[in-house]
């Protein structure tokens, strides 16, 4: 340990975390205390433990590791055990196939890795830590089942969810042994509040609550990917998921039939609506809770960070009499978002604005919402004859999914209305075709559509922690950078800190805009194919998602490896 101690000091002089007095006299005083160089810094309260984790990182080139929230594979954990991880200072993280991650106080000790990878018989990839949080680590991920109960006890006894109610439904579903579900000062009631507040309060889009064989996970989604939290005992698992059965208004007594439903909360305040799905899985049901806080929803198109030429045609096209807008990309593309900015750009006094969504997301003053019910028999087609019966000035379509409602929609933009909705296409010229293999005659599309909007959603670098680098030039020639870009764009890395997700921290829209202009209505009328609109677009200097993507990377907000991994190869 004095050893490491010495090395630890001169990086943290290094890095100018210590000066020379301090380094000599923590030294000191360390090896007098038995305690490592790390306790005796946080101790004094001279930097955090984050410091010195960045700057072993970057001194060893290595990923640091924010093992307070990182939460160790079971898989991983059975290539060591507690007393070999305390021997060896280390934690195995996370196994693929031969490859085991393991945290690492000491990266300086190549014989304990040699060690650890003849006992694994993995090849080992190290990741930084401290010894502090090791201990910590360790403590927990070798914590039997009753441990982990009492560690949710701990966190409900400190319980922070008083400020939570529940918008209950007028109608009951006359189950008297769901009563002790219903209270408020329930245990499990409390311990869904908690999972629900942590979700909400780490900004996550989705609650993941998945049973396996012998342990809950229970997962966020936070900026696009997901992360593991502390997980609740296994026995715990169907009352958890039948206290959420209970506030969606499901049926508490079916387990083996998917079922959806959704509810309201009071939080800190503001309303947060959820979405639930139930799916039966073969150790029990799986529960999938969507978060909508409107509190976080950007209802300017300005502040969505468009590109300026993606923006001006975005507010051309809101701003048309008549017409179809469609905006089009995978599910959490961020096209509802997108949708209610621009209901929020036309929404005036004067105009009547009508909504038909499958469910209502977000309520907005001012619009009259109506929610799709299958159930009932209103489906998006009947919905949208009855507006078009309501003097609407303009109309939003959550989602255009088959013919009937497309023939609606493309009537209504011929007939004085002004159209928005979504469609699930690749990209702004394929939404033409893919309208057209609807059934809808390409007259009638060439006509009505003004605009297509293709969205995607990336990741934003870290500011803490992004590192510089000259990429090469090959790797950014491929991406779709000219020349003249390759010297002059600033580009960063994602690295990773105590502040953010693995080097990203939040996340931002692109846009491809493409308006159907004269020449590519004469296409669409002749037939021609999305190759075709494509390249006539291009020709009138529409930005692809690719470049609207490498752009942002220039500028250093996001990373080369994000603009290949969320966007298309421009052929």
């Amino acid at each position: 340990m004095a050893k490491f101690d010495k090395k630890l000091g001169a990086i943290l002089t290094k890095c100018n975390i210590l000066t020379e007095e301090q380094k000599e006299n923590l030294l000191g005083e360390s090896e007098r205390s038995n305690a490592s160089l790390t306790e005796a810094i946080v101790d004094k309260k001279i930097c955090a433990e984050s410091d010195i984790i960045s700057a072993i990182s970057s001194e060893m080139n290595l990923h640091p590791i924010n093992l307070d929230k990182v939460k160790p594979n079971p898989m991983a954990l059975e290539k060591l055990s507690e007393e070999q991880c305390k021997s060896y200072q280390v934690l195995p993280i996370s196994k693929l196939g031969k490859i085991l991650t393991v945290a690492v106080a000491n990266p300086f000790d190549v014989l304990i890795l040699d060690d650890v990878k003849i006992v694994t018989g993995c090849e080992i990839v190290p990741v930084i830590s401290t010894d502090m949080a090791l201990k910590r680590a360790i403590k927990n991920a070798f914590t039997e089942e009753v441990d982990t109960g009492e560690q949710m006890d701990q966190l409900l006894a400190g319980d922070a969810t008083g400020d939570m109610e529940l918008k209950e439904d007028k109608e009951d579903d006359g189950l008297d042994l769901a009563e002790d579900l219903k209270s408020e000062g329930s245990p499990v009631v409390k311990l869904v509040n908690l999972l629900i507040m942590q979700a909400i309060e780490s900004k996550a889009s989705d609650i993941h609550i998945e049973p396996f064989e012998r342990k809950l996970r229970v997962r966020y989604r936070i900026d696009g990917a997901c992360q593991e939290t502390v997980s609740p005992p296994k026995k715990l698992h169907p009352a958890i998921v039948s206290r959420i059965k209970i506030m969606s208004n499901m049926d508490i007594a079916e387990r083996r039939k998917p079922q959806d439903g959704k509810y309201q909360m009071r939080v800190k305040g503001r309303q947060v609506d959820f979405r639930v799905s139930v799916l039966p899985m073969v150790h029990g049901e799986k529960v999938c809770i969507r978060i909508l806080d409107s509190s976080g929803l950007s209802l300017s198109l300005e502040s969505l960070g468009f590109e300026t030429q993606a923006l001006e045609d975005f507010k051309w096209a809101v701003k048309q009499p008549y017409g179809m807008l469609l905006v089009t990309g995978p599910t959490g593309s961020g096209k509802s978002t997108t949708l209610y900015s621009s209901v929020r750009e036309v929404l005036t006094v004067e105009d009547n604005i009508t909504t038909v969504e499958d469910p209502v997301e977000y309520q907005l003053d001012g619009v009259n919402q109506v929610p799709v019910s299958e159930k009932r028999g209103l489906t998006f087609a009947a919905a949208l004859r009855s507006i078009l019966r309501q003097d609407p000035d303009t109309v939003m379509i959550g989602e255009i999914r088959d013919k009937e409602t497309a023939e609606i929609a493309v009537k209504a933009a011929l007939t004085g209305h002004l159209v928005l909705s979504t469609l699930h296409t690749n990209d702004a010229p394929s939404t033409i075709t893919r309208l057209i293999d609807m059934g809808i005659d390409p007259f009638m599309v060439s006509s009505s559509v003004i605009m297509v909007a293709a969205q995607r959603l990336l990741r934003k670098l870290c500011l803490e922690c992004r590192e510089k680098y000259v990429p090469p030039r090959e790797r950014v020639l491929e991406v779709g950078c000219k020349e003249d870009e390759i010297e002059t764009g600033q580009y960063y890395k994602a690295k990773g800190c105590g502040r953010c997700n693995a080097g990203y921290k939040g996340r931002f829209a692109i846009l491809e805009t493409m308006r159907m202009r004269e020449e590519i209505r004469r296409i669409v009328i002749g037939g021609g194919s999305a190759l075709d609109i494509r390249g006539k677009a291009l020709e009138k200097d529409m930005i692809t998602l690719r470049r609207c993507a490498l752009l942002n990377a220039l500028r250093g907000k996001t990373s080369i490896e994000e603009v290949l991994a969320m966007t298309q190869d421009e052929v």
